[in-house]
């Protein structure tokens, strides 16, 4: 099993990195090259770089995914393509993509884009929080003592 981080944007690398090691799994970074860094991650951190496109990283990480690895996104297309492949995916607000819940979740995203391609203006995401911070770590230890 290997953990998949969609790091660009990533609130949560810092919480996935030293859970991960505990556990002994390795972890993944995909990160463009604009957020390119000479700073080491770690024992048993990868860090693969891709073009600035804008779902370079998502087809890379779902190139490299194979079923059972956890993946983690704040991209609800890419969830949407790792629970098809199998995979455990999780959001970094601390809740996990479900079969259940993925379609609502790209209805909602369809929805407000074409309320901004009208001319319409929709909020944003609410900013991450502590309290976010604590129930994604809590949600990722779980996940990974569930998973072992």
């Amino acid at each position: 099993m290997k953990i998949y981080v969609d790091a660009d944007a990533s609130p949560v690398k810092d919480i996935v990195i030293p859970i991960a090691q505990g556990a002994q799994l390795p972890v993944v970074l995909v990160k463009s090259f604009a957020h390119f860094s000479h700073d080491e991650e770690g024992d048993g951190v990868e860090t693969i770089y891709v073009d600035t496109g804008a779902e370079a990283a998502d087809y890379k990480i779902m190139k490299l995914a194979k079923k059972d690895d956890i993946i983690i996104t704040q991209d609800y297309g890419l969830a949407s393509l790792g629970l098809a492949k199998g995979c455990t995916v999780l959001h970094h607000k601390g809740f996990t993509y479900t079969n259940e819940n993925i379609d609502h979740l790209l209805q909602t995203r369809y929805i407000s884009s074409m309320a901004r391609k009208s001319g319409k203006r929709t909020k944003g995401p609410k900013p991450f929080t502590a309290e976010d911070r604590e129930k994604f770590s809590k949600l990722f230890r779980n996940t990974i003592e569930g998973l072992n």
